[in-house]
């Protein structure tokens, strides 16, 4: 794994990839495409767009295949989509909301989501997505960022979700899945906010993501405000160990990414992981902002940018992210 970065290196990539793309997601499928889809700045559709290559993303059409409800429980803010191959068909999991007001906890009203395609290009129509509803789970409460992952021959759920009986906006939880629209076990609870650098503003634990390498899972997820606060904490489980033991996880005590301030990138976060072209470096997805002076609510500023770049391994197996690559489109 080591020296990867010297096939592939961050200045092969023009940085931001895709400019107002909020919670991106890359999925390189067997068909050579990279598939990417990311929140909208209307929050009002989910979009797909394909290429042969990163960099070829940046320009590829996006093509809407699904488009928010009039009204109920998919009308309003869509949510971080991601879009996962599971068996032979196509899965974009989302949030979404029944209104833009608050519940009673302070929070969104937002719920998890699951859509299927079954044809081979997903790209090809509306109409072949179908709504699988809600994926519930035992709290009806605050829920989002969905993402799944194989191990073991067993498909696995991840998602951040409010317990009104825990401090803070959302928690990490873990289950085993029956099918992809539906949970098989109890969920655990992975991680919920603690430490500082996870409680600033807001207390929150999100956007996860799974990599597997050297013998370990590692699941990355964003902390903390949206603003210059947000940034990435990492926890770790042996690949043998039982997946939906909370104990068997190790958390990180510090951020694994965060604001690099003397190159104005504030905020990176709400990562995933794909692999370079050349179909060994790995690479790190994420938003970021270019700067702190934000008006309004941050979650309705536009310019949270998509960005890619390389990132190596560390002698004892952990990744090394390194600090966010700056702005290169000029």
């Amino acid at each position: 794994m080591k020296g990867q970065v010297d096939m592939t290196t961050a200045t092969d990539y023009i940085n931001p990839l895709i400019v107002q793309r909020a919670d991106p997601f890359i999925y390189k499928h067997t068909d050579g495409y990279y598939y990417f889809t990311a929140s909208v700045p209307a929050y009002n559709l989910i979009e797909i767009r394909r290429a042969k290559t990163l960099a070829g993303l940046a320009h590829a059409a996006p093509r809407t295949i699904w488009r928010k409800h009039d009204s109920g429980p998919m009308s309003q803010l869509i949510w971080a989509p991601e879009i996962h191959y599971i068996d032979g068909k196509w899965f974009i999991y989302f949030a979404a909301a029944e209104t833009t007001a608050f519940d009673k906890n302070g929070m969104f009203q937002h719920r998890m989501f699951c859509i299927e395609c079954d044809n081979a290009d997903p790209m090809r129509s509306e109409d072949d997505w179908i709504e699988h509803g809600q994926v519930k789970t035992p709290m009806d409460s605050f829920s989002l960022d969905a993402t799944c992952f194989k191990a073991n021959d067993k498909l696995y759920y991840v998602w951040a979700q409010k317990d009104p009986a825990i401090k803070g906006n959302s928690n990490i939880y873990i289950a085993e899945m029956a099918n992809p629209w539906t949970l098989k076990t109890k969920p655990v609870m992975l991680t919920k906010p603690e430490f500082d650098w996870e409680t600033k503003i807001f207390w929150v634990n999100e956007g996860p993501a799974v990599i597997h390498r050297n013998g370990r899972y590692f699941l990355t997820y964003s902390a903390s405000a949206t603003d210059e606060n947000y940034c990435m904490g990492m926890l770790s489980i042996d690949e043998n160990a039982d997946l939906l033991d909370a104990s068997q996880w190790h958390k990180a005590e510090k951020p694994v990414f965060q604001s690099d301030l003397d190159h104005d990138q504030f905020g990176p976060g709400h990562n995933s992981f794909t692999v370079a072209e050349d179909g060994q470096t790995d690479i790190l997805v994420y938003h970021c902002r270019d700067y702190t002076e934000i008006k309004g609510d941050p979650l309705y500023d536009p310019n949270r940018h998509t960005k890619v770049q390389p990132f190596t391994w560390n002698d004892d197996g952990t990744p090394n992210f390194g600090k966010p690559v700056p702005y290169n489109y000029d």
